[in-house]
């Protein structure tokens, strides 16, 4: 029997131990949410990694989110070689720039500014990628919305180097970039309707293949021809570039609309296939110019 003087004290004593109780509940006793295990099954075909990964420090490139590149993400390393061999060709085109003779050296440092801008936004992309399994399409856009013009210009510097050219044929064909490739963002982002817009801008690059081989550009590429048969040569190899090598865009835009991306959600291939196209039409475009600027340099020796 608990004397009638001591009940409020023992109250009070039982009503702080629960306090102290949950405080210690609340510090320590904390439940985690539940985290996914890390899968390399079926449900894992694009190399998504799932919650917290235990891995011995110096291993894979880790980022702010906690996630890391495996060696299972062949999406992944494809970007940091595409990463990597923006940088490269871009040191080396700015370098080169001066050993080219004086009339190919603006074509030499365009070459190395595709380079570098591509460089910069794939420094974005590989992290997008690897962090979030998704596509970076709208880094992608703010890289081709200033290298493509740049190539575009390229073909204008190649000419304009042997011959005078008038500004009318560089701004046609900017103009016909700027229309595809702010067609395929509308297309992409949702903004305007899907096929609709891969319709307007597959004119544009149309009008494009059409001026550098039946229009002005063409015609002044057979001009200067016999003048300086490097630049045709360089010409001849970046029309092919643009041809078949801007395709690859195309091909991605429906893959990613129609293929395994749009239907579950995994946009590896389409990566992959960006990816590829960056390389050729950004580092081998670049090497044609220098190839002509060498063969132009050698030719001028040997006179």
């Amino acid at each position: 029997m608990i004397p009638p003087k001591l009940k409020p004290t023992l109250l009070i004593r039982k009503q702080n131990d629960e306090q102290k109780h949950c405080r210690h509940k609340t510090e320590h006793q904390v439940e985690k949410p539940h985290e996914a295990p890390f899968k390399m099954g079926s449900d894992n075909l694009s190399g998504e990694y799932l919650g917290n990964i235990n891995m011995p420090k110096g291993t894979g490139y880790k980022h702010s989110s906690g996630k890391y590149l495996l060696d299972h993400d062949g999406v992944g390393v494809s970007f940091w070689i595409a990463t990597g061999i923006m940088l490269a060709s871009t040191l080396f085109f700015f370098l080169e720039s001066r050993s080219v003779p004086k009339q190919w050296s603006a074509s030499v440092t365009t070459a190395g500014l595709v380079t570098g801008v591509a460089f910069y936004n794939y420094c974005y992309m590989r992290e997008i990628w690897v962090e979030t399994q998704q596509s970076p399409q709208i880094y992608r856009y703010t890289d081709w919305l200033i290298t493509v013009p740049l190539q575009i210009v390229e073909f204008y510097l190649i000419l304009n180097a042997v011959k005078p050219v008038g500004s009318g044929l560089l701004y046609r064909l900017m103009t016909a970039s700027i229309v595809m490739l702010v067609a395929g963002f509308l297309g992409d982002t949702g903004v305007g309707e899907c096929w609709f817009m891969f319709i307007i801008g597959m004119a544009g690059w149309f009008y494009i293949i059409y001026e550098i081989f039946n229009g002005e550009a063409a015609q002044l590429a057979n001009e200067v021809g016999s003048k300086a048969p490097s630049a045709q040569r360089a010409f001849n190899s970046m029309r092919a570039i643009l041809t078949y090598g801007w395709a690859m865009y195309p091909i991605g835009y429906v893959v990613g609309h129609t293929g395994p991306a749009a239907d579950s959600g995994s946009p590896a291939l389409l990566n992959v296939v960006y990816n590829v196209a960056d390389l050729v039409n950004k580092t081998a475009f670049g090497l044609c110019v220098y190839s002509a600027a060498r063969s132009d340099m050698a030719r001028a020796g040997r006179a």
